[in-house]
């Protein structure tokens, strides 16, 4: 598809997503009213996702041409560093599923990848509320933690360095509050 990245359109093909953590981030429309906040809130921590070996990808059904243009006239949409991928004939919309068809637009929705090119985690949000890249982030580093560590899965509001659970017998029926971070 085609994208609009660091003052230059691009060509993101899935050669480029394969063997390494991806995001991808729909949402509705370039010049809205939700979406620049989110966005914003992305760039505000793409550079925690970049030292984690992810690359974000931004996905609406405008064209290329359409987030230069609002990348040229919005002050938050200039911080954005990571691609802004144009999906006009919703192909990336309808192979997540979350084009809404009546209506031509993309889904909230978020989905996190592996290297392997699997979807490892996805949401798709009502289109009045945003999302929350903190808790992206914090499920991308879990979802990579259990991926180095298959023998250890992650409890509820885990951080990176907190304990983890290692699946058992044992613990049938033990897991209490201590697991939950506080």
């Amino acid at each position: 598809v085609q994208a609009y990245h660091n003052d230059e359109f691009k060509t993101v093909s899935k050669a480029d997503v394969l063997g390494k953590w991806s995001v991808f981030f729909f949402y509705p429309a370039d010049f809205t009213f939700v979406c620049p906040t989110e966005l914003e809130d992305l760039a505000n921590k793409y550079d925690e996702f970049k030292a984690t070996g992810c690359e974000v990808y931004s996905v609406s059904t405008d064209t290329h041409f359409v987030h230069k243009a609002w990348h040229d006239t919005s002050d938050v949409i200039k911080k954005l560093q990571y691609p802004m991928l144009a999906d006009p004939t919703g192909l990336l919309s309808r192979g997540f599923d979350v084009m809404i068809e009546e209506a031509g637009l993309a889904e909230r929705g978020t989905f996190i990848v592996n290297p392997e090119g699997e979807i490892v985690a996805y949401e798709v949000v009502a289109g009045n509320v945003g999302r929350n890249a903190d808790e992206l982030l914090r499920r991308l580093k879990a979802l990579q933690f259990v991926a180095e560590n298959p023998a250890e899965v992650c409890p509820a509001k885990w951080e990176q360095g907190n304990e983890t659970l290692q699946p058992s017998i044992d613990l049938v029926g033990k897991i209490q509050n201590r697991y939950i971070q506080k």
